[in-house]
């Protein structure tokens, strides 16, 4: 079994996570306990009194579930694939002009896709950032347009097959358009006015910024529940962490 590499940065970001979830579990378990503590207090006025309330049945919430997570499971996440209710939610932020990126969305991204996310047991959900300059934001403000529309799985496949082997790729408006008519984005007129939109540049700067505050200087970068994985890794090392991810959320 390939082990999952670890770097500072990855280390950081995994105490991060592990303890905003004690954090978390902490505080439900006080909550519940001051809850029940309430509910507890006799209500009659006889000499008898009245029967302790019973308590809730309260669950912590599991891992995958705290506010804490990055995963957001928005239904309405248009760069998101999957069930918004899957066990497991696995995170990746990347651009669009990173070679790295490219290798892993063309040789390992199928193979997750159909083994996990197709099956329903892992929810993907992609992170936008601009690292390397205007053409990185302007390409990422095409796939939240293409997404849309419905086609954000098929615009960064066609966007990363035409990767260079190396190196950065050159992604001037004309190629963002192509990528969209290979994708099958419907309207094109459309496509290519959002391409101009200022709320989704503002969201990509923001997604950057956030992405930025959690550690992340690198891409691609991956998350799933409280375990981080950079690089584009082996599909091998992807299997590994999502098997453990879905053991330790009681699913095989």
């Amino acid at each position: 079994m390939t082990d999952i590499p670890s770097s500072p940065s990855t280390q950081v970001l995994e105490q991060r996570l592990r303890t905003a979830r004690i954090v978390n579990v902490v505080l439900a378990v006080v909550a519940v306990f001051l809850l029940i503590v309430v509910l507890a207090r006799p209500t009659g006025g006889g000499a008898s009194g009245a029967r302790p309330a019973a308590a809730p049945n309260t669950a912590t919430p599991g891992p995958e579930a705290t506010p804490t997570s990055v995963a957001l499971r928005d239904p309405d996440d248009p760069l998101a694939i999957g069930p918004v209710d899957a066990p497991v939610v696995l995170v990746e932020w990347a651009d669009l002009r990173c070679p790295y990126c490219a290798l892993f969305t063309n040789r390992t991204m199928p193979a997750l896709l159909k083994e996990y996310v197709d099956t329903g047991r892992v929810r993907y959900e992609f992170r936008d950032v601009s690292f390397f300059g205007e053409q990185s934001t302007n390409a990422a403000v095409a796939v939240r347009a293409a997404a849309e529309q419905g086609r954000f799985r098929e615009y960064l496949a066609a966007a990363y097959a035409a990767a260079p082997e190396k190196g950065h790729p050159d992604l001037p408006r004309k190629k963002l358009i192509g990528f969209a008519r290979t994708a099958g984005v419907p309207d094109l007129a459309r496509f290519e006015r959002d391409l101009d939109r200022a709320d989704l540049r503002k969201a990509v700067e923001q997604s950057t910024r956030d992405a930025q505050s959690l550690g992340i200087t690198s891409v691609p970068f991956f998350v799933a529940g409280d375990r981080a994985v950079p690089g584009a890794q082996p599909v091998e090392v992807f299997r590994q962490l999502l098997d453990d991810r879905l053991a330790a959320a009681g699913t095989r």
